[in-house]
């Protein structure tokens, strides 16, 4: 007990329930609580690190909730294994597939064959690429020069991560506490919901409605505090939305001033026929830009770049030098030659995606089936009854992902199945046919 009350000490940063909570998350992501340790009970805490015992069983309570530990009366309270099965409950659901199907639209992946050409770009590199050295800056000189050439806004620092996940989860580790505050999307990309929850965030989602994040709804969530609000600034997974321009200048006024964090990810960097439109325009000095280039350039790059206030960069930059320290300079040798001579390939696969999406949010218009957004690899399509929508589509062939997984609201609200409408290169009618009668299932009410 007094080695489990010395790692608390040492990890209590502020004598809260919060702060406690995340001293207890902190130890045992560290190894020093495992799977099966017991806590000392909760007047033992109190008196050692010189709490109340309320502030005390409150952190308990938070510590609970989020699935770290359990409390079992006077067997008293111990750590859970962590990772199984909560954390990326969200995105195995929504990926969570037992049949090969001859049309499978539940992935989120781009189509192979729009990717441009990686030979081409290996052949361009320099005959000797420098690769062997640890002290070289993590970022290639001539990626940060093509980044800065077209980033929405002129960033403080930058930074290339092992693909935007990566990024997101640099960041959510040196930035957020146990017990934060954090606005996402609802619905929203599932393992960005997995990882806040992972670390014991408060998760508030907000609609996104046709334009982007609904401003009242953000206004309301501000009040109460956030420390970071997170958006899919264009092709928001799974809606297809895009955030207009008075939109975003709306959510810049309800931001500044306020202690958030603006956090963007920008997936469908290069697929996207709409210009986009960044809160670090208004807001440059607490926004956080995340570009990935998987979708566009190919997932197995493993490839992001980010911008971030100073702060915030030399957070993630001491986090990253305790683990891989960088991304290879060799991929981004490739990312750079992929940006500058790819340019008509990834043109053509944002039209021919944009033409993809247009074909069958008309199609299912016609069949009385309204579909949202307008752009981006997905689209979410409303059905009355979301089980028996893709149990049906699965006895045709057809896999789509449930729409639960990317929900933060309540299971009461109306049901919808997310699909990749980026891998439809044909048969449009008919999987307009199959979507539509899938979706007039039990509870059938129309509209999105």
């Amino acid at each position: 007990m007094t080695a489990v009350l010395s790692a608390l000490e040492e990890r209590l940063e502020d004598p809260t329930a919060k702060g406690l909570a995340h001293a207890v998350s902190a130890a045992v992501r560290d190894g020093v609580l495992r799977a099966g340790d017991r806590l000392p009970p909760i007047r033992v805490v109190a008196t050692e690190l010189a709490m109340s015992p309320t502030t005390v069983s409150a952190a308990w309570g938070l510590l609970t909730r989020s699935g770290t530990v359990s409390t079992d009366g006077r067997r008293g309270t111990r750590v859970l294994e962590q990772g199984v099965p909560g954390a990326g409950g969200r995105y195995r659901t929504a990926l969570d597939r037992h049949t090969a199907f001859a049309l499978d639209l539940s992935t989120g992946v781009p189509d192979p064959a729009l990717l441009p050409d990686l030979g081409a770009a290996l052949r361009s590199l320099p005959a000797a690429p420098a690769t062997g050295s640890y002290l070289d800056d993590p970022v290639l000189p001539e990626l940060a020069e093509a980044l800065r050439a077209d980033w929405p806004y002129d960033p403080a620092e930058l930074t290339v991560a092992d693909g935007a996940m990566d990024a997101i989860d640099l960041l959510v580790r040196t930035t957020l506490r146990f017990g934060d505050r954090v606005v996402v999307e609802d619905p929203g990309f599932p393992p960005l919901l997995d990882l806040l929850e992972s670390v014991g965030a408060q998760v508030v989602g907000v609609p996104v409605e046709d334009e982007g994040l609904d401003p009242d709804a953000l206004a309301a969530a501000l009040r109460d505090g956030a420390r970071a609000v997170f958006l899919q600034p264009r092709a928001q997974n799974p809606t297809g939305v895009g955030t207009s321009e008075r939109r975003a200048r709306a959510l810049a006024r309800l931001l500044d001033g306020s202690d958030a964090l603006v956090v963007e990810d920008d997936s469908a960097y290069g697929l996207c026929t709409t210009p986009l439109v960044s809160l670090g325009r208004w807001l440059p000095g607490s926004t956080v830009h995340v570009r990935s280039f998987s979708k566009a350039y190919g997932p197995d790059l493993r490839l992001a770049a980010m911008s971030a206030p100073p702060e915030v960069h030399r957070a993630v930059t001491a986090r990253r030098q305790l683990g891989q320290g960088w991304s290879s300079r060799l991929l981004q040798q490739v990312l750079v030659q992929l940006l500058t001579g790819a340019g008509e390939e990834v043109a053509r696969a944002a039209s021919t995606y944009a033409a993809r999406r247009a074909a069958l949010v008309a199609a299912l218009g016609e069949r009385g089936v309204e579909v949202g957004g307008s752009e981006g690899l997905n689209v979410w399509v409303p059905v009355g009854d979301e089980t028996a929508a893709v149990v049906r589509l699965a006895s045709q062939g057809i896999g789509v992902a449930p729409g639960r997984p990317f929900r933060v609201g309540t299971t009461g609200e109306a049901g919808h199945v997310r699909l990749t409408v980026g891998l439809v290169d044909s048969g449009v009618p008919e999987l307009a046919d199959a979507l539509a009668a899938a979706a007039r299932s039990a509870g059938w009410r129309g509209g999105r």
